[in-house]
């Protein structure tokens, strides 16, 4: 069992920048890969960035490459993803996720999921 609590959101504006970061219970959390996912305001939830459980794996979409990284911290069982130039339509509530498969993209192939932290990015 895994559980997940984000925290880091909030309000920026425009090229701007944060940091969430995702603290995880349990102790096999070096074993999953961790993900990030975003969902808008009437849209479907999207993947954002995913590393794998021993952190030398990482895979971004395209529309956040270059701005985004995530990172783990496996003392910690913390994960972050600092976001760099935040543009608008990044607002979205971020969801941190456990899951089994390393590079997946799927919300439904992860395990275990935070409640979400808002990302507000002003115009």
């Amino acid at each position: 069992q895994v559980q997940l609590v984000e925290s880091g959101g909030g309000l920026v504006q425009a090229g701007g920048s944060l940091r969430l970061s995702c603290a995880a219970s349990g102790r096999s959390f070096s074993s999953y890969a961790m993900g990030w996912f975003r969902q808008a305001p009437g849209k479907e939830r999207e993947f954002v960035a995913q590393i794998s459980g021993s952190g030398g794996r990482t895979y971004y979409t395209d529309s956040v490459k270059g701005r985004f990284t995530i990172s783990r911290d496996k003392a910690k069982n913390t994960v972050y993803l600092q976001m760099n130039s935040l543009k608008p339509e990044d607002t979205a509530v971020y969801y941190c996720a456990a899951g089994r498969s390393t590079g997946s993209r799927r919300a439904n192939e992860y395990d275990y999921w935070g409640q979400g932290t808002q990302v507000t990015v002003s115009s």
